[in-house]
């Protein structure tokens, strides 16, 4: 089970220290334009606890940077597909949101209810976590959509696979193929946007 520590201590000194004011309340300034669409300072700070919490890492002098350039490329990258999203008219039911945040916990071995005490404890706030995850779950839907049909799978990448991994069966190699198939459809996809995004950092 992961431990859900977090030092505020090291956020606040070594990340955030230029969007705190003296009596440490977080600005929500504008940080990043995408699109016109606005990250603050805020959803990066939500954004870098949660990495945290979720990861079990304890932000430090030594990884605070590579954090935080990580959290706004994934605030970016989210925005976009969000656009693409809405482009396509993509929608999830609160069924759907939580059976994917379900999977999600059981995947990473995480308890729910430890889970919500360490957001409420670290200030976070749960829709941020619904955010990153519902997002996940509207960008899976759209790509499946667009990509599905025009994958294919052989009998050799099933052997290929099953070779390498005795225990499958034909039908779960197979899944894995597609996935990856589907995987690299999105990658191409968010590369494409990304070069027609116009970003702006304040």
């Amino acid at each position: 089970m992961k431990k859900y520590k977090l030092f505020l201590f090291f956020i606040t000194f070594f990340i955030i220290s230029s969007v705190i004011r003296a009596d440490n309340k977080v600005d929500h300034k504008i940080a990043v334009l995408v699109n016109e669409d606005i990250i603050t300072s805020f959803d990066i700070i939500q954004r870098i606890k949660l990495t945290a919490v979720l990861n079990g890492i304890n932000i430090n002098a030594d990884n605070n940077q590579m954090i935080l350039n990580n959290v706004v490329d994934e605030l970016i990258q989210e925005k976009v597909k969000l656009q693409k999203i809405n482009e396509y008219k993509i929608k999830v039911d609160e069924t759907e949101y939580l059976n994917f945040e379900e999977n999600f916990l059981k995947r990473n071995n995480i308890d729910r209810s430890q889970l919500l005490l360490s957001l409420e404890d670290n200030s976070i706030n749960y829709q941020e976590l619904k955010r990153l995850l519902n997002s996940e779950l509207l960008w899976s839907k759209l790509i499946n959509g667009l990509y599905y049909r025009l994958t294919s799978v052989s009998d050799i990448e099933i052997d290929e696979i099953i070779a390498k991994n005795p225990n499958l069966s034909n039908e779960q190699a197979e899944s894995l193929v597609i996935q990856r198939q589907l995987d690299l459809q999105s990658s191409k996809l968010i590369r494409d946007i990304m070069n027609e995004a116009t970003v702006e950092y304040k």
